[in-house]
C-alpha cells in the first residue's frame, strides 16, 4: 500500500539540524547573559538594558531588514549571519577571560546578536517555502519539527546547560554559543541553492519596506495572522511580568517550583507544535487558529483562578499547547500564500508588530498589579485574548484561508489577489 504523504526533502534535515544546534546555543546564552550581567551589577535598570538591547533591532529595523532580505540571496544571508554571530561572541568571551567585561559591552553584544537574528530568522522564514515548493502540508510538518526542536533546545536543554557552563568560567557559555553558530553556518552553507532570478531594484529601500508593510495591513487574512501574536504578546508579557510574584505570593511556590511551572508551559508547547498539523487537517487551518486562541484565553483565565500549583501548572501547559500550535499553523499559512519576492518583508513586518507589543504588555502587567491586585493582570490578559479571538475569527476563517490558498501560485508568481499593491504595478519586483 503506497502513501500519498509527501516526504520532506533531504535539505530540510540539514536545515533542521542547523536550527536545532543554533537553538541550543541560544538557550545557553539566554541563561548566561543575564547571569553574566548579574556578576557585574545589581542595578535592575542596568540588567534591563542588557535584556532590552536584544529586542531593539526588531523595533528599529524590522521592516527595513525584511526589505534587505528580499533583495539579498537568502541562503547566503543565513550562513553569513551565523558566522558573524560566532565571531561576535568571541569578543565578550575574550573580555570575560581578561576580566574587562562590562555592561555596555554586554548590551552592545546583545543588540548585535539580535540584529543578526533578525536577518537570519527572516531569511530562514523566506527560504523554507522555496525549499518545500510552497506546499501547505509540507510547511506545516516542517514548521512543527522546527518549532518542537527550538522549544526543546532553547527552553529545556539550553538554559540549564548555560548555567552549568558558567560555573566553569565566564567565557565558557559564550564560546559554546559561538561554536553552535559556527556549526549552524557550516550546515546552512551545504543547503541546496534555490534558483531564483534576482528581482530588479527600481524602488528605494524605504519604498520597498513600505510596500511590504502595506501588503500586510491591506490583506485581512495576513492582518489577522499578524494581530494574533501582537495582541497575544501584550497579554502574555503582562502575565509573565507578574508570574513569579503571583506564583510566590498566591500559590506558595519557591524558586525550584517556579522552574517546574515554566517547564509545564514548555511541555505544552512541544505537544501543541506536534499536533498542529493534525488540528489543521481535522478542523481546517482557520478554525484551528480560532480554537487555539480561545484555548489560550481560557487557560490564562484558569491560571488566574488557580487555587493551587497543580491547577496552575495544568493551565500553563494548556496555554503552551495553544501557543505551540498557533506558532506552527500561522507562519505555515503565511509562507504558503505570500509571494516569494515579498516573503521577507511580510514576515519581518508581522514579527515587528509582535515585538513592539511586548513593552506595552510589561507596562500593563506592572500597572494593573500595582493599582489593583496581583491576579488582575491575569484576568485582563484572558479578557484581551478572548476579545482578540472574537475579532480575528472572521479574518482567519476557513473560507478566507481556502480562498487564499487557491489564489496563491505554488511557484510564488502572481501576487495574492486579496491585496493588490499599486506600487507593484509601477515598479514590480520581477522574479
Amino acid at each position: 500500500m503506497t502513501s500519498n504523504i509527501k516526504k520532506l526533502p533531504t535539505g530540510f534535515g540539514r536545515l533542521w539540524t542547523a536550527q536545532t544546534v543554533s537553538s541550543l546555543g541560544d538557550g545557553v546564552s539566554h541563561a548566561a547573559l543575564p547571569l553574566l550581567a548579574l556578576t557585574l551589577t545589581r542595578d535592575p535598570m542596568a540588567l534591563a538594558v542588557v535584556t532590552a538591547a536584544g529586542t531593539l533591532p526588531w523595533l528599529l529595523f524590522g521592516v527595513l531588514g525584511g526589505a534587505l532580505v528580499d533583495r539579498w540571496d537568502r541562503l547566503r544571508t543565513m550562513w553569513v549571519m551565523d558566522a558573524a554571530r560566532a565571531v561576535l561572541l568571541a569578543i565578550p568571551a575574550a573580555a570575560a577571560a581578561l576580566d574587562v567585561l562590562s555592561i555596555p559591552l554586554l548590551a552592545a553584544v546583545a543588540f548585535l546578536l539580535g540584529l543578526g537574528g533578525l536577518f537570519f530568522d527572516t531569511a530562514a522564514t523566506a527560504y523554507l517555502p522555496d525549499l518545500l515548493g510552497r506546499d501547505p502540508a509540507l510547511l506545516e510538518r516542517a514548521n512543527s519539527r522546527l518549532r518542537g526542536a527550538q522549544t526543546a533546545m532553547s527552553g529545556f536543554a539550553g538554559p540549564p546547560a548555560g548555567s552549568a557552563l558558567l560555573a566553569l568560567g565566564r567565557a565558557v557559555p559564550l564560546l559554546a554559543d559561538a561554536v553552535s553558530f559556527m556549526l549552524s553556518a557550516l550546515l546552512v552553507r551545504t543547503l541546496p541553492a534555490i534558483p531564483r532570478p534576482v528581482p530588479e531594484v527600481r524602488d528605494s529601500l524605504l519604498r520597498q519596506a513600505r510596500t511590504g508593510a502595506s501588503y500586510v495591513f491591506r490583506d485581512r487574512l495576513l492582518l489577522g495572522l499578524a494581530l494574533r501574536p501582537a495582541v497575544g504578546n501584550v497579554a502574555f508579557i503582562a502575565v509573565e511580568t507578574v508570574l513569579a510574584l503571583f506564583a510566590h505570593d498566591r500559590l506558595g511556590i519557591d524558586a525550584y517550583g517556579f522552574g517546574l511551572l515554566l517547564t509545564a508551559e514548555a511541555t505544552g508547547g512541544l505537544l501543541g507544535a506536534g499536533i498542529a498539523s493534525y488540528l489543521g487537517r481535522r478542523l481546517g487551518t482557520g478554525t484551528a487558529l480560532t480554537c487555539t486562541a480561545a484555548v489560550e484565553g481560557l487557560a490564562i483565565l484558569g491560571l488566574a483562578a488557580a487555587p493551587n500549583p497543580y491547577v496552575a501548572g495544568l493551565a500553563l501547559a494548556v496555554c503552551g499547547a495553544g501557543m505551540g500550535a498557533t506558532m506552527v499553523l500561522g507562519p505555515s499559512l503565511r509562507q504558503a500564500i505570500v509571494p516569494a519576492h515579498l516573503m521577507g518583508r511580510v514576515a519581518s513586518t508581522s514579527r515587528m508588530l509582535a515585538m513592539c507589543a511586548a513593552p506595552f504588555g510589561a507596562f500593563l502587567g506592572g500597572w494593573l498589579a500595582t493599582t489593583y491586585d496581583i491576579r488582575t493582570p491575569l484576568y485582563a490578559a484572558a479578557v484581551l485574548l478572548l476579545a482578540m479571538t472574537a475579532v480575528t475569527a472572521s479574518m482567519t476563517s476557513n473560507r478566507r484561508v481556502e480562498a487564499a490558498l487557491r489564489a496563491a501560485d505554488p511557484a510564488g508568481g502572481p501576487d495574492h489577489p486579496a491585496s493588490k499593491d499599486p506600487a507593484q504595478e509601477s515598479a514590480p519586483d520581477v522574479l
